[in-house]
């Protein structure tokens, strides 16, 4: 689920009612419902007209761009696209500006920026080749919010054990988490049909994004399911109104064995002391949080 806070407002951007929709709420708990407003529907007949996954949307330059993953039917043929705002208004209207890809041209999904020292990079994942066996990392840089500048980098396989779980391998969702100068990028792995469904974390350790080994993954997930929580991932982060909290948004399975019958959740986090998010455990049903400071 993606979550963002611009304009005193939270926005969830979400796909269904055949496309992509925002609902927008000063309040957390309000905004993750699906009963928002739609922003773009796809002519019918295209590459581009059927299964719509995992819309972000971004506030870059005074304008709203949606990033999201479509394909004509076919699995095979998913790949990013990007809708660009007329005016600073999340709610549009869009406009359709076409594909996102590089020279590569693979199956892509789960497209998301990062903006770093003025520069822009889009990470997703994606398939090394044409066959479904594993879904990778990648980065490529932007020319601008529209358009990829060169070729896909990988930066991430599916290569540890709690990576593992499923077929296919799976590295997805990656999101951006930044501070005090840090970046991480916190991705999902193993298979989201599985109990085992977590969250991984890179590190930038190096200086140019571009470069593989400049980013470090860590040796064990960040954030993992519980008796009572089963399968949180494919997480985004937001802030308190008063910008004092950092929350993630994340999903889980209802029930184990539930595969993608699932649900949203949300909660605070913190940072330690050396810098690194602090994610801490899903919080179990039932358990009543304080909303965001400042709502």
């Amino acid at each position: 689920p993606w979550v963002t806070y611009q304009q005193g407002h939270y926005h969830y951007c979400y796909s269904g009612r055949n496309g992509i929709c925002v609902n927008r709420s000063p309040r957390l708990q309000e905004a993750v419902q699906r009963t928002g407003k739609i922003l773009w529907q796809p002519p019918a007949g295209q590459a581009y007209s059927r299964e719509i996954w995992a819309p972000e949307l971004h506030f870059i330059n005074d304008r709203w761009y949606v990033y999201f993953a479509a394909d004509n039917g076919r699995n095979e043929n998913h790949r990013m696209y990007v809708l660009e705002s007329e005016t600073a208004d999340a709610l549009g209207p869009y406009r359709f500006c076409g594909k996102l890809t590089d020279p590569s041209d693979k199956w892509a999904i789960d497209g998301t920026v990062l903006p770093y020292k003025d520069r822009l990079y889009l990470i997703w994942s994606g398939w090394e080749g044409d066959v479904n066996v594993q879904q990778n990392l990648y980065i490529a840089p932007m020319r601008d919010p529209k358009t990829l500048s060169g070729r896909r980098v990988l930066i991430s396989k599916p290569t540890l054990d709690w990576e593992r779980n499923g077929r296919p391998l799976i590295n997805e969702g990656p999101q951006i988490l930044q501070r005090d100068g840090k970046v991480f990028i916190i991705y999902s792995a193993s298979g989201s049909w599985t109990d085992h469904y977590c969250l991984g974390q890179l590190t930038l350790i190096g200086d140019d994004p571009l470069t593989a080994n400049a980013w470090q993954k860590k040796r064990d997930p960040v954030f993992v399911g519980t008796d009572k929580v089963i399968s949180p991932g494919h997480a985004s982060f937001t802030v308190s109104p008063d910008g004092a909290e950092d929350w993630i948004v994340y999903h889980t399975a209802r029930h184990p064995g539930a595969g993608w019958d699932r649900n949203v959740r949300a909660q605070r986090f913190s940072w330690d002391k050396k810098g690194q998010p602090a994610f801490g455990k899903p919080v179990g049903p039932g358990i009543e949080l304080a909303p965001p400071s400042g709502q």
